[in-house]
């Protein structure tokens, strides 16, 4: 049996796209789970509407974040196979049937689906081809899924306790890299791949990699990661300093410019194809904008996450203190 989930949140202009998708599945789920994150919009209502019609559409209500309302889906879903998505995107309709193939044929406990940008501005096309990669250039080995394109056994999911809920984002990174340590078996379905906007604006950008640097910073992921960027942006403004003395020295900034923003021309070249001359132009300075304003935001987030990492390990501390202190004195009694 396989359940398809979702939780959700204040979506009432996009989550009628997605159940739709959801509806038009090559191979239907048994069930579709929708957890409704405490939306004050017309999310729930919308949702309803669908059940009314008689779909197979359930309809629960609970958790605080991201993970919370993913476990509190999957623990109202029937299914051997869970399929997560999120709200925000679509899916083609042999997603399902692809995704879930190699856990239907035993060959896997977790799988991961791709994602690709479906851009509606020329600023969202510069993003989308900035920032995510095309399916060819992913090394399967070493993947890891997101929450808007996976599935998983519900073996695997109940092993490791579930996604973890203490983490507001990444957390289908800490859900992945607990399922490896536990041995099992990954594989990569690149062709089921969900379709999403990108961020539509540079503000709203720069708050998404913030809150996932910070997310990495209370999770202590991608510690090499994070050094490497300071260090060479610690190292662009020596050679800043050192160019205001002689400017030869800028050009020591073009191997890095060049190696950083290889890949996001060659991208964007390709799928700007489309477009007229003059329009593919405007976009040429957009992925050096594109990925300071990037780099920025993660180095801005990163060592929030690393206090609030370091003040919860203190507050557990302090509990685990009084916690030892009130059992001595019970005793004592």
């Amino acid at each position: 049996m396989i359940s398809l989930i979702a939780t959700v949140k204040n979506e009432a202009d996009n989550i009628a796209a997605l159940l739709d998708s959801m509806l038009h599945q090559t191979l239907p789920p048994d069930e579709i789970v929708i957890n409704d994150n405490w939306s004050s919009d017309a999310t729930p209502a919308i949702v309803q509407r669908y059940i009314a019609a008689g779909h197979p559409i359930r309809l629960v209500r609970g958790g605080f974040n991201i993970p919370s309302g993913r476990n509190h889906a999957i623990r109202h879903a029937r299914g051997t196979i869970i399929a997560s998505c999120d709200a925000g995107l679509t899916l083609p309709p042999d997603w399902l049937a692809t995704i879930t193939a190699p856990l239907r044929r035993g060959e896997a406990d977790v799988v991961g689906g791709f994602y690709e940008p479906a851009p509606q501005s020329l600023w969202e096309l510069a993003l989308g081809a900035t920032n995510y990669p095309d399916v060819e250039e992913i090394d399967p080995a070493t993947f890891l899924p997101a929450g808007q394109s996976m599935a998983f056994t519900r073996a695997a999911w109940e092993a490791v306790g579930g996604f973890p809920e203490w983490a507001d984002t990444c957390e289908d990174l800490v859900f992945d890299l607990a399922l490896k340590a536990r041995g099992f078996r990954f594989a990569f379905a690149p062709h089921a791949a969900v379709r999403f906007r990108p961020r539509e604006s540079l503000r709203a950008y720069w708050r998404q990699y913030f809150t996932y640097a910070r997310g990495d910073g209370v999770a202590d992921l991608f510690r090499r990661r994070h050094a490497i960027r300071y260090g060479s942006y610690l190292a662009l403004v020596a050679l800043l300093r050192l160019a205001r003395r002689r400017r030869g020295y800028l050009l020591l900034l073009a191997p890095g410019i060049a190696a950083h923003t290889y890949r996001p021309y060659r991208r964007l070249w390709r799928r700007s194809r489309h477009l007229p001359w003059r329009r593919r132009l405007l976009l040429l300075p957009l992925p050096p904008v594109i990925r300071l304003v990037g780099d920025c935001a993660k180095m801005c987030g990163y060592p929030v996450g690393v206090w609030r990492r370091l003040r919860g390990a203190r507050r557990v501390a302090r509990v685990g203190v009084e916690c030892s202190d009130g059992h001595r004195h019970a005793n004592a009694n």
